[in-house]
This record gives structure tokens, C-alpha cells and sequence, in this order.
């Protein structure tokens, strides 16, 4: 992926240097979703920080004055055509996040992801957007709203990241919220 930088942020590949980051907000997930990429050691960081270097779909955001790693965005392209199941060269892409809850409340989700957007639609051709968010993720919820998504329907009991007390699966309510690049462009307008 190409360097995206903000006012305050970098947008990069993970690099070595990133995986006492890491580490730091993946120890103990915030949401459930997150919880089978929960990272316990040093060395799976660095690991998976190993991994990630190579793959543009998690993308490290950073402090841009101390090049500290303070969360994470991701996504992909919907890769099949789940009417034909062959190969495609989608225009709807998956978005999310992961932050470092000592970075919180500072602007720096929603000044990523907008950078991440504008990318998405002005550099790779993007049409559409997408972000599930579990119901009970407030934050999540804010962000896909300040980001200017709208919500498009609520999946009960969708998917299931952990286990009741008896071991059956908790399944979550999960929000969908989307944006199309025209809706983006047009709020884009308006804030002129």
C-alpha cells in the first residue's frame, strides 16, 4: 500500500518496529469481534506483524511526529461474484478498524478512515462501502456515522466471536452501515 499521511497520522504498511504496538491493543480486545485475533506474547506480535507487512489489507496507523503504532484499519474487496461464483473485479470494498484505547478520543479513527475513504474512492475506483459493527459497539457506531455511513440494517444474532458460560455460541446483532462514493462526494460539497 502506498503511504498515506494527515495532519497527525501516518498510513503504512506494519513494519518490525510495530509489534510492541501490537501487541499493546490486541493483549485484551475491547469487542468481541476481535477476540480470535487476540496476540498474548512479544513474539506472535512479532510475528504477525511479520504477516502483515505483506498484506495491504491491514494497513498500521501511526503518530506522525514518533512513528508510534496506535491502531489499525483493514478492509478488502469483495473478490466473487456471488451470483456466478467466478472471479471479479468487485467495486465494493469492506472497511474496519482496531484502536488502542490510550489514543482514544482524539480524532484519530475518524481522521484515518477519512483518509482511508478518500484513498479507497478517489485512488482504487471504489463505488461502495461497508462496515459491520456489533449493536453493542458504541463507539464503532459513532465513528461509521461522523464518517458519514448510513445504516442499513441490523443482522440478528449474525455471528459468533465467543461462548456463553454453558460453551454454545453467543451470537451478536451486528449493524451494517455503507457509503457510495456518490453520497461521499456529495457530503463532500457540502462542506465546502
Amino acid at each position: 500500500m502506498q503511504t498515506l499521511e494527515t495532519n497527525r497520522l501516518i498510513l503504512r504498511n506494519f513494519n518490525a518496529a510495530d509489534a510492541a504496538g501490537l501487541l499493546e491493543y490486541t493483549a485484551n480486545p475491547r469487542v468481541n469481534c476481535f477476540m480470535d485475533h487476540r496476540i498474548s506474547t512479544l513474539e506472535d506480535a512479532a510475528a504477525e506483524v511479520e504477516k502483515r507487512s505483506h498484506d495491504d489489507s491491514h494497513i498500521a496507523v501511526c503518530l506522525k511526529d514518533s512513528n508510534e503504532l496506535i491502531g489499525e484499519l483493514f478492509g478488502m474487496r469483495e473478490d466473487r461474484d456471488s451470483n456466478t461464483d467466478k472471479d471479479s473485479n468487485s467495486d465494493t470494498y469492506s472497511i474496519g478498524w482496531n484502536f488502542n484505547g490510550r489514543f482514544e478520543g482524539k480524532g484519530y479513527a475518524s481522521e484515518s478512515a477519512n483518509a482511508f475513504i478518500e484513498h479507497l474512492f478517489m485512488e482504487q475506483g471504489i463505488r461502495r462501502l461497508y462496515a459491520y459493527v456489533e449493536d453493542d459497539n458504541f463507539r464503532s457506531q459513532k465513528l461509521c456515522e461522523k464518517l458519514g455511513m448510513r445504516r442499513e440494517g441490523l443482522f440478528l444474532e449474525f455471528i459468533s466471536f465467543v461462548k456463553n458460560e454453558d460453551g454454545t455460541p453467543k451470537y451478536e446483532n451486528t449493524y451494517q452501515y455503507a457509503l457510495l462514493k456518490k453520497e461521499w462526494l456529495a457530503q463532500r460539497e457540502q462542506q465546502k
